[in-house]
């Protein structure tokens, strides 16, 4: 019972203090727990990183990626400078600035980084959503690995260092400009064209999708003049002495593109003119390299990315409840808020020990995905290569799907001020989410090309053969069911026929693969919690 009040007491204090003082890491009991049995001798070390990656991302950097999101602040282009020099200047405040050369000093890619070390300072910087700094990261990342195995001129090998190790404590910020106005993931379809001028290879033509302009470097898809091959290139954004000019290399910013997500980072579309471009691997191999190497790491990213936005989210959301009452009792109190909180949570704690079971997977594979390849390999080798492949394309999936669900839901349980973009994060996080949902591939581009990499492999690795393996700690019951349904879709010739058995295999295999990526989570789960 409540009586007529003109100064209403109300605060929400209270709820406010405990979100201020939170420790990503130090207040998070499951995800240590989720560390220390995924590093494993190592996890001493990882554990003492994340303690003071953590202090620095759950207040200064957080506070720093919320400042930076107002939409007054979002990047605009400077095409000319006073003299009308064109200098297509990215302006950007300065926090993102600071941000940006805080969070690269922490030396990612350097040879003194053990990946899992790299991997816990990741998913917790990520938990302040983009930021203009998890789109670089990764796109850093793809590029360092590109070159780690490729890099063969001074030029290229100048890049690796500098995005590695850094130069004058400046660490090198990397990009990946491959679609293109008529193909987004349709990267064969590019037709930037690629020509060698008396030893130099120039580029020339458009990009569509531009992401992380303000990069030192991008690693670009083209195809030289008269191959119908892709081939891979980084370009530098500036050649030796023009960075302080404000000279770009060859290529112009034409503009800024408005996007629903990850705002503060800009997406922009390029015009290039003659940029000096240093070609990386064989040039008939582009496409094959960026799905092996660059794209690779782009969707581990999106599987943690997705488990640190949900951790960040369900955090808060089960905070409120406990604070904010409704009709005389707690909301956590309700039984229908109880059932979301519960489902919310588990998704999220199985898709973080999903991302870290999969790193691990990762890691072992001698060589990566673009290790020994074809017959000559032994079979277990090669079908725990395909596994793994795969695996990471299912998370790719699921994990974005099931973020963009989770963080919605999250919102719910704030009531209005869930939506209120200046009441919480979770309205960025969720735009940012959704972006990730297209990033590096939509769905139904990825559940094509597993059906497609199935088929192609059932000579030597039969469909229920490889539910069988990944899911073998699984309900034998779960592993048979998966096993006929897997089969008999992939058994359909394809999944481009417009008649209505495709279209209900189509369905089925849309359901299919959540349902069976949804098992090795659950699996990675139970590790974590037994």
């Amino acid at each position: 019972m409540s009586f007529a009040d003109r100064n209403n007491p109300y605060s929400f204090n209270e709820f406010l203090d405990w979100r201020q003082g939170v420790d990503y890491y130090l207040d998070d009991p499951f995800i240590q727990k989720v560390v220390r049995h995924f590093t494993g001798e190592i996890w001493e070390q990882v554990d003492a990183e994340a303690r003071s990656v953590s202090a620095r991302a759950s207040f200064r950097w957080r506070d720093m990626a919320d400042r930076i999101a107002r939409p007054e602040l979002r990047p605009f282009m400077l095409h000319y400078d006073g003299h009308h020099n064109r200098i297509d200047r990215i302006c950007r405040p300065r926090d993102t600035e600071i941000l940006e050369q805080e969070i690269f000093s922490e030396s990612f890619f350097s040879d003194k980084t053990p990946p899992w070390v790299k991997l816990v300072k990741m998913f917790l910087i990520y938990q302040n959503g983009e930021a203009c700094v998890a789109c670089p990261i990764t796109c850093t990342e793809g590029l360092v690995m590109l070159l780690e195995k490729y890099a063969d001129t001074p030029e290229t090998k100048e890049i690796l260092r500098h995005c590695k190790e850094g130069s004058d404590g400046d660490f090198a910020i990397g990009a990946q400009y491959l679609s293109e106005i008529q193909g987004g993931s349709d990267v064969p379809s590019n037709v930037l064209e690629a020509v060698n001028e008396n030893g130099i290879w120039k580029l020339y033509g458009t990009k569509f999708f531009c992401s992380a302009t303000h990069a030192d470097y991008a690693v670009v898809t083209a195809k030289p003049v008269g191959s119908e091959k892709v081939g891979l290139f980084v370009v530098p954004s500036w050649l030796p002495g023009n960075k302080e000019k404000e000279i770009r290399n060859g290529y112009t910013i034409d503009r800024i593109k408005w996007k629903m997500g990850t705002s503060e980072l800009t997406t922009a579309e390029l015009t290039f003119n003659g940029a000096v471009a240093y070609p990386v691997g064989p040039l008939d191999k582009g496409v094959a390299n960026v799905v092996g190497i660059v794209l690779t790491y782009s969707r581990l990213t999106v599987g943690l990315s997705a488990a640190a936005f949900m951790t960040r989210a369900v955090r808060e959301a089960e905070k409120y409840t406990s604070f904010r009452q409704a009709f005389g009792l707690l909301i956590n109190q309700f039984p229908l808020v109880a059932v979301q909180l519960e489902r919310i949570t588990k998704t999220t704690r199985r898709t973080a020990a999903g991302a870290f079971k999969l790193y691990r997977d990762f890691l072992k594979l001698e060589g990566g995905l673009k290790g020994s390849q074809g017959s000559d390999e032994p079979l277990p080798a090669r079908r725990n290569r395909f596994n793994v492949r795969e695996l990471i394309m299912l998370q790719k999936i699921a994990a974005s799907w099931d973020c963009t669900d989770v963080i919605r839901e999250a919102m719910s349980l704030f009531g209005g001020h869930g939506v209120m973009e200046d009441f919480s994060s979770l309205p960025r996080l969720y735009r940012d989410s959704a972006i990730n949902e297209l990033w590096e591939g939509p769905r139904n581009v990825l559940l094509t090309q597993i059906h497609r990499d199935l088929q192609q492999a059932a000579s030597w690795y039969r469909p229920e053969e490889f539910v069988a393996e990944i899911l073998r700690e699984t309900d034998p019951s779960l592993v048979d069911e998966l096993s006929k349904e897997i089969r008999a879709l992939v058994s359909h010739p394809n999944l481009f026929q417009n008649d209505d058995v495709t279209i209900d295999v189509c369905r089925r295999w849309d359901s299919f693969c959540h349902k069976f990526f949804h098992a090795y989570q659950d699996l990675a789960l139970k590790e974590v919690e037994n």
